[in-house]
């Protein structure tokens, strides 16, 4: 059955082709009004604090939101103010971003609330183009910041925003590619309101989120099915076309976490990243490359297992080791990692870790 917009013949051309767009930005705003969902980063009235967009918006990047929240809690619970944040010691913020992942967001949201406090007096820009100007801020990231805390008409494109214009009409390009991406940001920009702007982009994430969904979207109780030209042409499970998958680069890491115990008190060899790529500047045990086994000068050494890590382009194998050690001297092959302390439990606790090095924390029961 087809779904194709019936416009009126008495109309003059020009209001026609407006019909469609009037009845899109009508029928998601009273969805969100109706059914938007209770998040910490929103408000049940007016718009919610400039802050709390910027931060739930770093965090949002990449990471679904039922993952985000208690993240958000922490976050605003130490943070309660952008100043309390641009003050803070960069590990304590990695800290409470452990287990989030995509570190370089806390890094870049650190260093973001920095130079709003030194470049902007401490007041978040309203703008999309000062926005652009602050480190870790995008196009998606300042235009969310400036509709949903300022209500600026601007267009927003998330992965969910994406698959609901990319069906809404019927766009079977890759939108990954960027001819496609470009026409749905042009799409975006002309769909999002004068009024309400941040209500509207929200309720297009909204019904990516929870109605225009990858698999088995819900398209007979979506707000703007008769719009819909996917779905009237039959074909909404092929858009967007499915991502073709890479072969992930396997890398093997030996991590030998080795002990000492004095006075009852048991201190593990840890080591701080360089401040510089992937898990910049967190604490690790020691990790090498397998293909470096390093040999070492103790009679007490155990085979603990193995586990593995997912990212998006790449697996990691970690053999897990325990060494207990008679002297603080061990024989370890040279690397780019030359800040390491011995620490307790307790000590462990305060810095920012590496989920496989959580696991492995886990693992030897610390």
């Amino acid at each position: 059955m087809s779904h194709r917009t019936v416009e009126s013949p008495d109309l003059p051309q020009g209001q026609k082709s407006l019909l469609p767009l009037t009845r899109i930005r009508a029928s998601l705003l009273k969805f969100y009004d109706q059914h938007k969902r209770d998040l910490p980063w929103r408000t049940s009235t007016g718009r919610p604090p400039t802050y709390h967009v910027l931060v739930s918006e770093l965090m949002l990047q990449q990471t679904q939101v039922v993952t985000v929240i208690a993240y958000f809690n922490r976050f605003i619970a130490a943070f309660a103010t952008l100043t309390d944040l641009a003050r803070a010691d960069e590990q304590q913020v990695l800290r409470l971003w452990q287990g989030l992942g995509y570190y370089s967001r806390a890094r870049n949201l650190h260093r973001c609330a920095k130079a709003i406090v030194l470049d902007h007096a401490g007041v978040i820009p309203s703008d999309v183009a000062t926005l652009l100007t602050l480190p870790g801020i995008g196009p998606y990231t300042a235009g969310a910041i400036a509709s949903i805390a300022f209500d600026k008409p601007a267009a927003i494109v998330d992965g969910n925003v994406m698959r609901v214009i990319s069906r809404l009409d019927a766009l079977t390009a890759d939108p990954r590619q960027k001819p496609a991406s470009l026409r749905i940001w042009a799409r975006a920009g002309e769909l999002v309101p004068q009024d309400r702007a941040g209500d509207f982009n929200s309720a297009l994430m909204e019904l990516g989120a929870t109605i225009c969904t990858p698999k088995s979207p819900k398209c007979l109780v979506c707000p703007v099915q008769q719009e819909c030209k996917a779905l009237a042409k039959g074909i909404v499970d092929r858009i967007p076309p499915p991502k073709v998958p890479k072969d992930k680069r396997v890398e093997k890491r030996d991590v030998l976490c080795i002990s000492q115990t004095a006075h009852g008190v048991t201190r593990w060899l840890v080591e701080q990243r360089p401040s510089k790529g992937r898990w910049a500047g967190m604490w690790q045990f020691v990790t090498r490359d397998a293909a470096d086994r390093p040999h070492i000068d103790s009679l007490h050494i155990t085979h603990l297992g193995q586990i593995t890590h997912e990212l998006t382009h790449r697996s990691y194998e970690f053999d897990v080791w325990r060494v207990m050690c008679e002297g603080a001297e061990t024989s370890l092959p040279t690397s780019a990692i030359s800040c390491t302390r011995w620490a307790s439990a307790s000590d462990l606790d305060a810095l920012p870790m590496p989920r496989p090095h959580v696991r492995i924390r886990e693992l030897i029961g610390i």
